[in-house]
């Protein structure tokens, strides 16, 4: 049997369908299980274990300089006819919508069973996307239960990023915390003073190095805005610290940071998925976003989102004892 996942939106809805994947493997453990995602969020799955290919759709406004419209329509073409090759017995959509794009693909390759998920009142993403099992048969046979989102970080960049901790803070056992500074929404983001000083008052309760992770560039770019600037003044501000600058112009190179952290604190996000897939404990700041469908998913957490629906008023000691009650085992 061969099934193809189909999730080319963003990299958050992409990592809340891998407990999905998750559990279809198992309920089919000999099947071609394959996944067509966008340029931009395919890399968080690449190598998962459950998948046997990830596909790539490229889309206008994530092309590369030098890349044409042009040669994205042929790589696109090229999926197209690999696939009616191979066969698809099961096309899976579990984003809600977009039906008729979904069925023209379908179309286009030749899918034998095409199912799209419907909505549901479910309250967390994972749960609107894992309604899908109690409609494809393999899974309605065994109603697993549902697994926690999954990513696996490249061995080869997990060691670089050891390196260049080992070069900066030497050897010793120390708490080390990730901070992600860049949010894509003004309402997600925590100021620059906050990191500081959340940063330097809890090095000075516990040994702890900071990972400071952020997208490279700058604010005012169109197409990639970027927080160098942001980074730039809490890495001056920082300065006595244990603090690694990181910024990662890649997704590998952000989840195998992120997979050497112990905690991290952060936004909602794409970045916020990722760490929840690698099991890690969060500090999250919501704003003006859903906590109840987009908090992390089957890892220790704690959200904080203020009545006014801005982290820029998330308080330093809220974030503070948030992070000590993490670290105390006392979060779900």
């Amino acid at each position: 049997m061969n099934i193809l996942f189909v999730r080319t939106d963003n990299i958050g809805d992409l990592v809340c369908t891998t407990p999905l994947i998750e559990a279809t493997r198992a309920a089919c453990p000999e099947a071609w299980i394959g996944l067509l995602a966008n340029a931009y969020s395919a890399p968080a799955v690449v190598g998962h274990p459950a998948l046997d290919e990830v596909l790539v759709y490229r889309k206008a406004k994530h092309l590369e300089p030098g890349e044409s419209r042009w040669g994205a329509y042929w790589d696109r073409l090229r999926t197209i006819m690999a696939l009616r090759r191979r066969g698809i017995d099961w096309l899976l959509v579990p984003s809600v919508g977009g039906q008729a794009s979904a069925r023209r693909f379908a179309g286009w390759i030749g899918a034998r069973q095409v199912l799209i998920n419907e909505e549901c009142d479910a309250a967390h993403e994972v749960e609107k996307v894992f309604a899908l099992a109690r409609r494809f048969p393999p899974l309605a046979a065994v109603a697993p239960a549902i697994p926690p989102c999954r990513i696996v970080a490249e061995p080869a960049l997990q060691a670089l990023w050891q390196q260049r901790l080992a070069t900066a803070f030497g050897s010793g056992k120390r708490l080390r915390v990730g901070l992600h500074i860049s949010a894509r929404k003004p309402s997600q983001r925590w100021p620059a003073a906050a990191f500081v000083d959340f940063a330097r008052r809890l090095a000075a309760q516990r040994e702890v190095e900071f990972m400071l992770f952020w997208s490279p560039g700058d604010e005012h770019d169109p197409c990639h805005p970027g927080d160098d600037r942001k980074a730039a003044e809490i890495v001056a501000a920082a300065a006595g610290l244990r603090l690694l600058p990181a910024p990662t112009a890649a997704l590998p190179e952000l989840i195998a940071g992120l997979s050497l952290c112990d905690l991290v604190v952060q936004s909602d996000g794409g970045a916020m998925h990722l760490a929840a897939a690698l099991g890690k404990p969060i500090v999250c700041f919501f704003g003006q976003s859903d906590a109840a469908r987009w908090q992390p998913w089957g890892v220790p957490h704690i959200v904080l989102q203020p009545a006014s629906r801005e982290v820029a008023e998330v308080s330093v000691e809220a974030a503070l004892a948030a992070c000590e009650q993490l670290l105390a085992g006392g979060a779900r």
